[in-house]
């Protein structure tokens, strides 16, 4: 970025004194230089008036060409070029302006993005059970196929897949906007965990272990919401885990709270995505197949159920397979309205 002679000042107020103040001067003094070669009297504020007009307009178009940056810049947003910024060398309220300007361009790009990725997302993963429920009911009108338990249980299983798809877009919009408020009460893990194991038997043909010690550990939280996060976590671990391993949920008090681990047997997660599975949209490089079955929405629910509550998610090597490490205050801070 280009600084202006003038950026170090801290208030366009006195940039405006500096820059009168400075073209009198010079002005004055050109005066009296003409003066002294014996310039007429009628061509001396002339030239003088000139003199502090140029010197006005070389400062002053350095203190508002951000503003100008900005109206630009706006313009162009407007039309949809979220890219945008303007120069921020300035230490004046012009200045402030324009870091504010650069930062509110970037949420705009980010949430540009996130629209974009949303669109691709959601239009990708309905097209998929969309189609297979369209063949299949195009081939029992026709008489290709009959309507038996075989094909009506694939048909459920495909709604079932829109099902959750459009519960977690809800949930997610609902969390982020902070319309979800929470429901404390004293939770006991390890039915909840148990809980989301059998739901989990459901779908998936795979043994998880619920491990909880002591067998009451509890904490301050909503169990729904609660329930939910270990659901999510479950269903991330026994998609990539082998029919021949067990997913295990494990439960432990901390000094500060409670540690949940959910643990699976699968390829694991590369140390670059531990961190990017929990952005929405997000698949680690194992599960970018659509054979995988997820949206990319669960880990990222799951860890806004975790931060409301005050605690916090993150993923590790198992060695094999991925270790989902989930922690909880015992009681949850109250945030004030």
């Amino acid at each position: 970025m280009r600084r202006q002679p003038l950026d170090a000042l801290p208030s366009i107020k006195l940039k405006l004194s500096a820059v009168i103040v400075g073209a009198i001067a010079i002005a004055a003094a050109v005066s009296q230089i003409g003066f002294a070669l014996g310039w007429p009297v009628w061509i001396r504020p002339i030239i003088s008036a000139l003199i502090g007009v140029a010197i006005m307009w070389l400062f002053a178009g350095g203190i508002v060409s951000p503003l100008r940056e900005m109206a630009h810049a706006t313009t162009r947003m407007a039309r949809g070029d979220y890219d945008a910024t303007v120069t921020a060398t300035s230490a004046d309220e012009v200045g402030d302006l324009a870091r504010a300007f650069n930062a509110m361009a970037g949420q705009l790009a980010d949430l540009d993005r996130d629209r974009r990725d949303l669109i691709a997302m959601v239009s990708h993963e309905l097209r998929t059970p969309i189609t297979a429920l369209q063949a299949t009911l195009e081939n029992i009108v026709d008489g290709v196929t009959d309507a038996d338990d075989a094909v009506l249980d694939t048909m459920l299983s495909q709604t079932e897949r829109l099902g959750r798809l459009v519960s977690q877009l809800l949930d997610l919009s609902r969390l982020e906007s902070g319309a979800i408020p929470l429901d404390l009460d004293s939770v006991e893990l390890a039915a909840v965990a148990r809980e989301a194991a059998r739901e989990t038997a459901l779908d998936r043909a795979i043994e998880v272990d619920v491990d909880f010690v002591p067998a009451d550990l509890a904490v301050e939280g909503d169990r729904e919401r609660l329930h939910q996060v270990v659901a999510n976590l479950l269903d991330n671990a026994t998609r990539f885990s082998p029919e021949s391993e067990s997913v295990i949920v494990r439960g432990r008090a901390t000094d500060e709270g409670v540690q949940i681990e959910v643990i699976d047997r699968g390829p694991g997660i590369p140390e670059a995505d531990s961190t990017r599975i929990f952005g929405r949209y997000e698949r680690g490089s194992h599960s970018r197949s659509t054979e995988s079955g997820g949206t990319g929405l669960g880990l990222a629910i799951a860890q806004w159920v975790v931060e409301l509550h005050g605690g916090t998610i993150r993923a590790t090597s198992a060695n094999p397979g991925c270790r989902l490490v989930l922690d909880l205050p015992r009681t949850v801070v109250r945030r004030s309205p």
